[in-house]
């Protein structure tokens, strides 16, 4: 189907992000925290397929993963840093606790009757590469802008006299400079040697294209989850 990509990418940014939000309705921080374990596990397990969309080769995740900036944003917002900082050690966590489990599974000696080892052990094979450059990237990147997002904050906050004003550029200018740390670390210690250098800067560059975007994006839903909290808190 022409364009299924794109449509499919264009529309798991709604889905995505309003899921997040969703999970904040239903569960308030308990729900944000809750994302981001689903999104550290997937978003790793998703970055396997390389796929074409806008002209570009880039991997899947990149999507998911921007979600997990718009949590830490909207607890930035809502919660503060150290609630902020807390969830980022939540995914740090996730990410180790994932690989020692899958990587257990090749310990066993599968039945002569199993038909599923072989496909999962091509899949979780080169898990410990991905989560362990997934876990770099995503450890420097988020701290990162859980740091700019309250730098920002509090700079603006001296110069207006309000705290409440600028959050679109405390929200964008944290998580522009954030991802782009973490696509270029990730996508260097995950498939330097994978792929060729051209293939690699090509999915760096898709993959920040989407994150620009994906940081656009999120604004509105950040201030849409701010007003949320009013009846969340």
């Amino acid at each position: 189907m022409l364009f299924q990509n794109e449509m499919i990418l264009i529309a798991s940014v709604f889905v995505y992000f309003g899921a997040v939000l969703l999970f904040f309705r239903l569960f308030a921080k308990t729900g944000l925290y809750m994302w981001t374990v689903i999104c550290t596990i997937a978003a790793n397990i998703e970055v396997l397929i390389l796929v074409n969309a806008f002209g570009m080769e880039q991997t899947l995740g990149n999507v998911l993963f921007a979600s997990s900036f718009l949590v830490t944003d909207i607890i930035s917002e809502v919660y503060g840093k150290k609630k902020a900082n807390k969830c980022v050690w939540l995914g740090i966590a996730t990410n180790i606790t994932f690989i020692a489990i899958s990587q257990s599974w090749f310990l066993f000696i599968p039945s002569e009757n199993d038909f599923m080892s072989a496909s999962i052990k091509a899949v979780f094979s080169n898990t410990p590469r991905i989560m362990i450059a997934s876990l770099v990237a995503y450890a420097i990147s988020e701290l990162y802008d859980v740091w700019a997002y309250h730098f920002l904050w509090n700079l603006t906050t001296k110069k207006t006299g309000d705290s409440k004003r600028f959050l679109w550029l405390r929200n964008n200018g944290s998580t522009l400079v954030s991802q782009l740390i973490n696509i270029v670390i990730f996508n260097l210690l995950a498939f330097m040697f994978t792929y060729d250098a051209k293939t690699v800067i090509s999915i760096i560059l898709s993959g920040y294209a989407i994150y620009i975007a994906t940081s656009l994006l999120d604004t509105p839903f950040l201030y849409l989850a701010r007003k949320m909290s009013k009846k969340i808190v």
